[in-house]
């Protein structure tokens, strides 16, 4: 029986918010100034009169553009090394390490830049479907290359990854509204599985 695997990422595996804990230990002053000067977009976002890609876009190009992507890598398995496994829930990681691989595809599908995100679906032995962050000359744009990975972001996602191959069974885990295409179209989706 061939199954497919779509986990979210932060909240649903982690304890915590992967991207403030990715931006704060790259920079910390500079993330406490951004954070800030973002107080009012993210007030904005919590009463859904912003675009949350715009907002993200702009607190993690205000941290990161004009970074290298050397430095970025560097500093994404430096977070990874401090943070792993202590950030993951402990029956998701459980969960993750008894997967049968020969007959399961797994797939962390997060919003999540792949800047910090790549080290954990490579422990997790994963594939990754994430916001792609946009290099140009080996230097971060502050971009995204296409749209942010939420909400039906995921789901499109997803389908292109397994470009039209068919499996028995397709599980899905989340934690947020962001999840709920994924979740919906999956013949198993389950919220709030591992908390």
């Amino acid at each position: 029986m061939k199954k497919l695997y779509c986990f979210d990422f932060d909240g649903t595996l982690t304890y915590k918010d992967t991207m403030f804990m990715y931006l704060k230990f790259y920079d910390p002053i500079k993330f406490q100034i951004q954070f800030l000067r973002h107080v009012p977009l993210f007030v904005l976002l919590k009463l859904k009169l912003a675009e949350t890609e715009k907002v993200k876009k702009s607190f993690i190009g205000s941290i990161l553009k004009g970074q290298t992507q050397e430095k970025i890598e560097k500093k994404s398995k430096q977070f990874f090394e401090e943070h792993y496994p202590k950030i993951v829930r402990e029956n998701a990681l459980d969960f993750i390490q008894n997967i049968d691989r020969d007959n399961t595809k797994s797939l962390l599908v997060t919003a999540s830049l792949d800047i910090w995100a790549k080290p954990f679906a490579e422990a997790f032995k994963m594939q990754l479907v994430s916001t792609k962050a946009e290099f140009q000359n080996g230097v971060f744009t502050g971009n995204f290359i296409g749209k942010n990975c939420n909400g039906k972001e995921k789901l499109v996602r997803i389908q292109a990854e397994i470009n039209d191959h068919k499996y028995d069974k397709i599980i899905a885990f989340g934690d947020t509204s962001g999840d709920k295409p994924m979740l919906k179209w999956a013949n198993e989706g389950h919220y709030q599985f591992f908390h």
